[in-house]
C-alpha cells in the first residue's frame, strides 16, 4: 500500500514542475527521513514507504539534471527520529542518547531551512547521520547486522510496540 501523501506530493510535483522547468527556477524539498536511507527491524512497512520517496527523489533529480535544468533545486532532508510524539518510546543504547537523541522539532526546521537556502542536495540530520549512510554502502551485511545490534537499532522499536500493545489492550479491555 502506497502512503496517500506521498501519492499527492508526486502529483503536486506533476503540476509545478514544467512551468519550474519552463522557467528554469523552483526548489523542490522532499522528507524523507533517515529510515528512507536505511532500515531497521520492526518497521518494514514505513521504512519502504520512506524508500520510496527517496527514490522518486532521486529519479527527478537525476531528471533535472539530464535535461540540464539547472534552475531548478532539489533537497532532500533526512533527520533522525523526530520528537513529534509519534515514536515515544523508541530508543537506541542509552549510551549513545547525548549522540543520537530525538530531535526537537524547532531545531529540524532551522538545519533544514539552512541547507535549502544553500541548495544543499541531501541534509541528514544530525550530521552523524551522513556517516551511517556510508558505511551502509561500505559494511557487508554481516557487518552491518553486527552494527545494528551493537548500538540497539535492532530493537529500537521494541518500546514503542510495547507502548502501543498496552494501549490496544486498555482499549480492548474498556480500562
Amino acid at each position: 500500500m502506497v502512503n496517500s501523501l506521498f501519492l499527492l506530493s508526486i502529483q503536486t510535483v506533476k503540476a509545478f514542475l514544467p512551468r519550474m522547468m519552463e522557467m528554469d527556477h523552483g526548489h523542490i524539498v522532499t522528507i524523507a527521513g533517515s529510515l528512507g536511507l536505511f532500515a531497521t527491524a520492526c518497521m518494514a512497512d514505513y521504512s519502504a514507504s520512506k524508500f520510496a520517496v527517496v527514490g522518486f527523489h532521486e529519479a527527478l533529480s537525476h531528471q533535472l539534471k539530464a535535461k540540464r535544468i539547472n534552475g531548478v533545486k532539489t533537497t532532500l532532508v533526512c533527520p533522525y527520529l523526530v520528537d513529534t510524539g509519534m515514536f515515544t518510546g523508541c530508543r537506541i543504547r542509552r549510551e549513545l542518547d547525548a549522540l543520537l537523541s530525538p530531535l526537537k522539532p524547532d531545531d529540524c526546521v532551522k538545519t533544514a531551512m539552512k541547507g535549502i537556502l544553500n541548495n544543499q542536495p541531501t541534509i541528514c540530520i544530525p550530521r552523524v547521520m551522513y556517516f551511517a549512510v556510508i558505511l551502509k554502502h561500505l559494511l557487508p551485511w554481516d557487518v552491518q547486522v553486527l552494527v545494528h545490534k551493537f548500538l540497539g537499532i535492532d530493537k529500537c522499536m521494541h518500546p514503542f510496540i510495547r507502548q502501543r500493545e498496552a494501549k490496544r489492550h486498555l482499549v480492548a479491555t474498556g480500562r
